[in-house]
């Protein structure tokens, strides 16, 4: 290797190297890989050819069916391909140039997918096409387009860029072109593949290399659950290409066992801290407070509190970020100092931590006040069992999938497609929730019976004994366009978060203007009796994550307070005496939240709060206790 050579392949693997090691591409192919993408050398026609195979009729298969499922073209499509090594001295795994790039067909984020197919010109064509889809005609037509949103999840594949804003992290799905996507699955595969963003020209391709010789004629295939050993997980990662059923797996969830926490509190390298007696402080002590949040500095004008810019003086400490290190900076060094967050509340605000903690109050199928959650991570044969079950008996199946950690409705969608649910799986760590088929809606003047959820801040001013505020405002947000089960990718339609996403009508109605169209349009359900179910289950909700000690539950830190913002929807139901009723149905717990309209409308929001919190003084404040 030249010294110039030499040189070029430590700059490409200083910026790849990482993603190469990560997805296993042997160190023997990086040099040819690197000329191949610099070049854009795509030769992997020299090497093979995709060849139209017929599909075996069922008196045929017989008892080489199991055989047929290991390496099985994408069924239910006409015509099927598979791809072969054409090359006429077949393919040595040791050569250095035994790697190859496929082009990406489509690549897109699921939000935008409709469109795409409905504007970019030859788009819908190409993946009807591509698919096995019958389309005749330039005019790109819905029922096409349906199609192919169904299928493409035979077809996807996803990779996420790991660094930039929130939303430039959510995940990228793509297609591979004709040939990527016409390598079929084998459990005993003879090649893998993996994304890589090529960094100079900032775009991604898939690279392709042998895992063993193989010559003319042979096979190419892939794994398309790969790095999956479990034999049960394997099955239900490869439903979307082998259907089956999972109906003899219990699809009860209990709750995960104490090693699942402890190894969350690893993973979160979050130090507990050691035991401290509740500080005590003068009753006319002037606090000085440290803070990086821009909302408070702004706001917080309480003559009992003044800013510092010296951490290292400050009585609180107000932090936008988590602290990590709750024992020797805080605990053993400052015990004295309060501060806005507790020891593991991530089990509150963290998706996955609030349906296991939840299943204290609700046993396996969790509570009324939460929707159906399965962890789709841990939890996958139980939520397809359960998902073929209700198909079965003929109830509604409509999903949303959530991403763990991720607020705004960023990377959330909904469906009732079980491949599209098992697929989201591979993007980033998910929680799939029952999606609420049956809400109670708002009727708004100019567009109809509406979607609205309900935001209320709580204030928890210690675990033990368990002190729990509501602020007295709570804030309401709409969809824009009247609901129906239906165009489940209507952001507008299906969604309430509408005040990031540019362009959009954002509808505000205050709460004291709120309540009187409510019961008006439902005089029978007086606002008062669905807030007491509403804080009914707010205090379940904080008795059972505060129940056990950490990191079973929130710690219980006398210098730690924090506000949290829940975010809730109300659904008909029945109630046990067969009455129909507005059930409360908890959506999430936000950290920090955004408390901008909050000072904007109410001036005294950030003093209430510090009074509250720190001073444990709640008279001519806009808070109500509720535990």
């Amino acid at each position: 290797m030249s010294g110039d050579s030499g040189e070029d392949l430590a700059a490409f693997v200083a910026l790849h190297g990482a993603a190469l090691r990560a997805s296993c591409v042997p160190a023997r192919y990086w040099e040819s890989l690197r000329r191949k993408l610099r070049g854009e050398v795509f030769d992997a026609g020299d090497y093979f050819g995709i060849m139209q195979v017929e599909e075996v009729d069922e008196e045929e298969e017989g008892e080489n069916m199991e055989e047929e499922l290991k390496t099985k073209p994408n069924p239910g499509n006409e015509p099927c391909f598979k791809v072969i090594v054409t090359n006429e001295n077949g393919l040595q795994a040791s050569n250095p140039d035994s790697i190859f790039l496929i082009d990406h067909a489509w690549t897109y984020r699921i939000e935008h997918a409709r469109q795409q197919l409905l504007h970019v010109p030859g788009l819908l064509h190409r993946m009807a096409n591509l698919m096995g889809i019958i389309f005749h005609g330039e005019i790109p037509d819905e029922g096409s387009i349906e199609q192919v949103l169904q299928e493409m999840w035979k077809y996807n594949q996803t990779y996420q860029l790991s660094q930039g804003t929130a939303e430039e992290k959510v995940p990228v799905w793509y297609i591979m072109d004709e040939f990527g996507s016409r390598i079929q699955h084998s459990d005993q595969p003879s090649f893998a593949t993996a994304p890589l963003f090529y960094m100079p020209q900032q775009i991604a391709y898939t690279v392709l290399w042998p895992l063993r010789d193989l010559e003319t004629g042979d096979e190419v295939t892939r794994d398309y659950a790969y790095g999956e050993t479990d034999r049960l997980i394997r099955k239900c990662v490869l439903l979307p290409w082998v259907p089956a059923e999972v109906l003899d797996v219990n699809c009860f969830t209990p709750e995960p066992s104490d090693e699942h926490y402890q190894a969350i509190l690893a993973e979160n390298k979050e130090k507990l801290p050691i035991a401290i007696n509740p500080p005590v402080y003068d009753k006319d002590k002037v606090f000085k407070v440290f803070t990086d949040i821009q909302q408070v500095l702004n706001s917080l004008t309480h003559p009992r509190f003044v800013f510092t810019d010296n951490e290292g003086e400050a009585d609180v400490l107000y932090n936008f970020s988590h602290f990590k290190d709750y024992r020797l900076k805080l605990s053993e060094e400052r015990p004295e100092v309060m501060l806005n967050q507790f020891p593991c509340e991530n089990l509150l605000t963290v998706k996955d931590c609030l349906a296991s903690i939840s299943r204290r109050a609700g046993g396996p199928d969790g509570p009324r006040w939460l929707p159906r959650t399965f962890n789709l991570q841990t939890e996958l044969p139980q939520f397809i069992c359960y998902f073929q079950q209700r198909e079965r008996r003929g109830e509604d199946n409509h999903w949303i999938c959530k991403p763990w950690n991720l607020a705004r409705s960023l990377d959330t969608h909904i469906t009732n497609s079980l491949n599209n649910i098992i697929r989201h799986r591979e993007s980033s760590p998910k929680v799939v929730c029952k999606y609420i088929e049956n809400p109670v809606l708002f009727h708004r003047e100019e567009v109809g019976m509406v979607k609205f959820d309900v935001r209320y801040v709580v204030l928890l001013r210690s675990i033990k004994p368990l002190k729990l505020y509501i602020y007295d405002v709570f804030w309401l947000r709409f969809s824009n366009r009247a609901f129906s089960l239906d165009d489940l990718d209507d952001y507008e339609k299906h969604f309430t978060v509408m005040n990031y996403a540019p362009g959009v009508t954002l509808k505000q109605v205050h709460c004291e203007e709120f309540i009187p169209l409510f019961e008006k349009q439902y005089p029978e359900y007086p606002w008062t009796t669905v807030q007491a179910n509403i804080f009914k289950a707010f205090a379940e909700l904080f008795e059972v994550a505060s129940a056990k000690p950490a990191p079973l539950g929130i710690c219980d830190y006398p210098s730690s307070r924090a506000i949290y913002a829940i975010d809730l929807m109300l659904k008909w139901d029945t109630s046990r005496d067969g009455k129909r009723i507005m059930q409360p149905q908890i959506l999430e717990v936000n950290f920090n939240p955004d408390c901008d309209r909050a000072c904007k409308y109410h001036p005294t929001f950030f003093n209430d709060v510090f009074s509250t919190l720190f001073l444990d003084e709640t008279k001519n404040c806009n808070v109500t206790c509720i535990v």
